[in-house]
């Protein structure tokens, strides 16, 4: 187990390194692996590709002959003679067109349909179906429309002809008179399916692979698999192959995978061949089974070494980690083994004054962040109350203006109680009961001021109000809550002070039926990034952070608010005795 404990860092990358080779020879393998396959299948896309222009040459080449056909039919003088109305013997159309016929096994019928309503086939002038109207055909619509032009539909059932339901590629093209200046009637050419068919049946790509033929719509023109296509129960690529005018793409299904080259026919058909990527390469379950089998070997002896090089190197640091963790916790008591591995023994022997410097300074930084931090509270009560009696002052000046001395009277009182126990000297902890009596007094203060827009209850378990509390705890919550709480409330504010004892915590609600407020603006209130320039926080921020300077971080300010529901902060803090000889005072105050 010792043979790969080497003394420094340097031989341990030596023999990380040796393990990298026999990764690379590995990746190395696998990418000749892929550029095999890849050889084999790009080799594969040039022959279909090479096919399918095959397979495009020879129905242009159908196409054409048709066309040609069509041409000569226009040629006819009898034919548009007898659109036009200049005569009308449609036997002589008719011999011609069954001259036609004769020539050629592969065309189903042939008709002419005048816009004055005459009609000549190769049958006769008798065979038309009653109930279909010609003119709600596609292919009779875009050959109007095409003025001359070829259309070829995609395959399809001809219903036109009576009592003949053929499937069959329809061509037409609309006849124009002998000065090309208006169109006479539409020439349909219907060319028996069976001739595509037996074009691209021949055509094999693997065991599996396929051609099939669509027109600009994306509609089917040929697919040897029709049936599944129309029932839904096969599905082809037909937008993508619409998107590319000539070449080739990959799905990527897995064992499913196929290789789609498109060729544009110049005419609006394009033709897709499709092949299988499994069967473009015979040996790759051999391949990949040797593959896995070198790749199996290797890796197994690559994590043996792995396992017996990393224990040595890995457990110092482990060590060192474990140690790290503690001192994380709090715990600068430790001091980490020094290892005999040089490297690692210097970064144990740092570590170790490092641990020593940062229990010194912490013990530094608690004593002066404890003294800043109190500085700070007191600077901001000292801010808090003036602002407070001002606006007190200003309204029993108000009050002695409109004589009404014993509201002046009241709220002088209750203003001399509660300054009397804010500024009074000595311990930072009370009684519940006077923060209780504080609270109270603060609140009379400010229903005077608002009258019927403020209302109190103050309902404080008897129970808790001999233990010790923070001084002047609850006046920023209450006055948090009046301001940016009840003030903008439309109608009469409650603020209900509720208090009992839960365990050995004591646990004190001020909840309102203000405004309330949205989760982000109730999650910033406790955030040391509360902005202080808005006003709105601050004495909450304050409490929180008193609460746990004094009684430990477990302890502190929670808050629950809804818009247009109001509004809990719960204040939690742990059970302390009371003072000895302290009386009881009553459990409710209710303000009137």
């Amino acid at each position: 187990m010792n043979l790969f404990r080497f003394r420094t860092i340097q031989s341990n990358i030596a023999a990380a390194l040796a393990l990298l080779i026999v990764i690379l020879a590995l990746v190395m393998g696998f990418s000749a692996y892929r550029l095999s396959t890849s050889a084999v299948q790009r080799t594969a896309q040039d022959f279909t590709a090479e096919l399918i222009k095959q397979v495009n040459s020879n129905i242009q080449s159908y196409v054409n002959n048709m066309e040609n056909i069509s041409l000569l039919a226009l040629n006819h003088r009898g034919l548009s003679g007898y659109l036009s109305g200049v005569n009308d013997d449609d036997a002589a159309v008719t011999d011609f067109l069954k001259t036609i016929m004769l020539s050629r096994k592969d065309i189903a019928s042939i008709g002419v349909f005048g816009y004055n309503g005459r009609f000549v086939s190769d049958g006769g002038s008798g065979n038309l179906n009653p109930y279909v109207d010609v003119k709600e055909q596609s292919w009779y619509s875009e050959a109007k429309e095409g003025r001359g032009k070829v259309f070829i539909s995609p395959s399809h059932v001809q219903p036109v002809f009576k009592e003949d339901y053929r499937w069959v590629v329809s061509l037409s093209r609309e006849i124009r008179s002998p000065d090309n200046t208006k169109g006479l009637g539409i020439l349909l050419v219907d060319l028996n399916f069976s001739v595509i068919n037996d074009i691209l049946n021949g055509i094999e790509l693997g065991k599996r692979g396929y051609v099939y033929i669509i027109d600009r719509s994306g509609r089917v023109v040929y697919h040897p698999q029709q049936q599944l296509l129309y029932s839904n129960l096969k599905t082809e690529k037909i937008e993508e192959a619409l998107a590319l005018d000539n070449g080739s793409f990959i799905t990527n299904e897995g064992g499913q995978s196929r290789i789609y080259t498109v060729q544009d026919s110049g005419f609006g058909w394009k033709i897709v061949g499709v092949s299988y990527v499994s069967e473009l390469v015979n040996n790759k379950g051999e391949m990949q089974t040797s593959f896995f089998i070198l790749g199996g070997i290797s890796l197994v002896v690559a994590l043996l070494l792995y396992f017996l090089l990393s224990r040595n190197l890995t457990r110092p640091i482990h060590q060192m980690q474990k140690h790290m963790s503690e001192v994380e916790k709090g715990n600068f008591d430790i001091q980490v083994p020094v290892d005999s591995t040089r490297e690692i023994g210097m970064l144990d022997r740092a570590f170790n004054l490092m641990v020593v410097r940062i229990r010194e300074l912490m013990a530094q930084v608690v004593k002066e962040q404890e003294f800043k931090r109190k500085s700070e509270l007191n600077a901001l009560q000292a801010q808090i109350n003036p602002h407070f009696l001002y606006n007190t002052l200003d309204s029993i000046v108000w009050m002695a203006e409109n004589d009404k001395s014993a509201e002046v009277v009241r709220m002088t009182s209750a203003l001399a109680r509660l300054f009397r126990a804010s500024i009074s000297k000595g311990s930072e902890l009370v009684p519940v009961r006077n923060e209780v009596e504080h609270i109270s007094n603060y609140l009379t203060i400010q229903k005077m001021r608002y009258r019927d827009k403020l209302d109190f209850c103050i309902d404080v378990d008897d129970a808790i109000k001999g233990n010790l509390t923070l001084k002047v705890l609850l006046q920023p919550l209450v006055e948090n809550a009046i301001y940016h709480g009840i003030k903008n409330k439309y109608g009469t504010g409650t603020i209900r002070i509720t208090g009992e004892r839960e365990g050995e915590t004591i646990v004190l609600r001020v909840n309102d039926n203000g405004v309330g407020m949205d989760e982000e603006t109730r999650k910033s209130l406790l955030s040391p990034a509360t902005d202080a320039k808005q006003g709105k926080g601050v004495g909450l921020m304050n409490v929180h952070e008193r609460i746990r300077l004094y009684f430990g971080k477990i302890y502190g300010l929670t808050i629950d608010s809804e818009p247009d529901e109001g509004t809990t902060v719960t204040v939690k803090f742990p059970v302390l005795d009371k003072p000895a000889g302290s009386a009881e005072s009553s459990g409710k105050e209710r303000g009137s």
